[in-house]
């Protein structure tokens, strides 16, 4: 064989998500591509801020020298004053650059953390349905991931977690809001888990929680999302601009490591080490220098609401059981046959592309996600009202 058993093996597991998008594009080249009602890729479709624009502009343009070269493996300075500042101001914490790591994406940042932390063999605990690419992420620096079962509505199971810790825990993974099912954890759920993890520490486990952000700007109906860092201290966030400024494939984001953290330096020196030697050297000169100054900014996402409302709308009126997204760009009904992917399979007859629930851990499900013209989302109607009775 020409490549290695392991990436043979993921390979062969991998995306569903992806599995499904390929399979839209031949749909699309058969049967035209205004012809195919494509939920599969949470691909945002708003546009970054006009304010962004401008300044991306006037940057590019500017005759600054040196603004390709390197810079520190964590990123520019006053970018990292910036964010600092930003949340200092949020969680009221004494945030300085020195908590914080300009990073490549999220994805980045996800695999920058595991890099510090997973000695082989240590787990990382992940709530399922689970966004699939963690199971990765973590696999790439010899972790496991070990999932537990969220409850009925997509909420932690705080005795179920509870229950999974064991010697080999360094670290919980939360994903809130959440992909696939757009659900956001609440502070009241938050600080029972924090009262478990703490329990642990005071018997001498030190156990991480990581919170992946990516969605956070994405929240409707007023929903508040619960500030980790003053809930648990051995807090870190990873997050990126990929859908609160619509920068999906400019690969920006940033960690932020909780200053309550006790013996910070080595965790930071690790992290920054790791940013250096997986590869990713800095993150992207350009967009560093650009994003520092939109921390407050984000897409208009009354655009992704109300696709949120359109959509759920729908699948209520076709007869699906379904959970009201709080945030996100998803949403995770149940399939009204077991086999999720023999549904998906007759969506995809009436020209629907979805995602199995499988795809994230969850068998009997499917995941929709709305960031598609809502053009699409209407015409989408008269399908669901087709399969959903059954």
């Amino acid at each position: 064989m020409s490549i290695s058993k392991s990436i043979s093996h993921s390979m062969k597991s991998s995306s569903w998500i992806r599995a499904m998008f390929e399979e839209g594009e031949k749909m699309k080249k058969k049967h035209g591509p205004e012809n195919i009602l494509d939920f599969t890729l949470g691909n945002p479709i708003t546009e970054p801020p006009k304010e962004f624009i401008e300044e991306l502009t006037r940057l590019v343009s500017s005759d600054i020298k040196g603004m390709h070269r390197y810079m520190s493996n964590s990123g520019y300075e006053f970018v990292r004053e910036e964010i600092a500042d930003y949340c200092t101001k949020k969680s009221r914490l004494p945030f300085t650059k020195d908590h914080i790591i300009m990073t490549v994406g999220a994805a980045g940042g996800l695999n920058v953390v595991f890099k510090a932390l997973l000695d082989p063999g240590n787990e990382v605990i992940v709530p399922n349905p689970y966004f699939v690419e963690f199971m990765f992420y973590i696999g790439n620096h010899g972790g496991v991931m070990k999932l537990v079962e969220t409850k009925d509505d997509f909420h932690l199971d705080i005795a179920s977690i509870e229950k999974a810790i064991n010697k080999k825990t360094r670290a919980i993974l939360i994903n809130s809001p959440n992909n696939p099912t757009g659900v956001v954890y609440t502070e009241e759920e938050l600080k029972e888990l924090a009262w478990v993890l703490r329990k642990k520490r005071d018997k001498g486990q030190r156990i991480f929680l990581i919170a992946d952000e990516a969605y956070r700007k994405l929240i409707y109906n007023g929903t508040v999302l619960p500030d980790v860092f003053n809930i648990y201290e051995d807090t870190i966030v990873v997050t990126c601009h990929s859908k609160d400024l619509g920068l999906a494939g400019e690969r920006i984001g940033y960690i932020a490591a909780s200053p309550s953290i006790t013996n910070i330096k080595p965790l930071m020196d690790a992290m920054i080490f790791a940013n250096r030697i997986l590869g990713f050297i800095n993150a992207p000169a350009i967009m560093q220098r650009v994003v520092g100054k939109f921390q407050n900014s984000s897409v208009d996402m009354m655009e992704y609401e109300r696709r949120r409302d359109a959509i759920y709308a729908i699948l209520v009126e076709s007869g699906f059981e379904v959970i009201k997204p709080l945030g996100a760009f998803y949403i995770f009904p149940k399939s009204p046959i077991p086999d999720d992917i023999q549904f998906v399979r007759e969506l995809q007859k009436h020209h629907i592309l979805g995602v199995p629930g499988i795809g994230f851990g969850r068998a009997g499900h499917f995941r929709l996600a709305y960031c598609v013209e809502m053009d699409v989302i209407e015409r989408s109607r008269k399908y669901f009202m087709e399969l959903g009775g059954r």
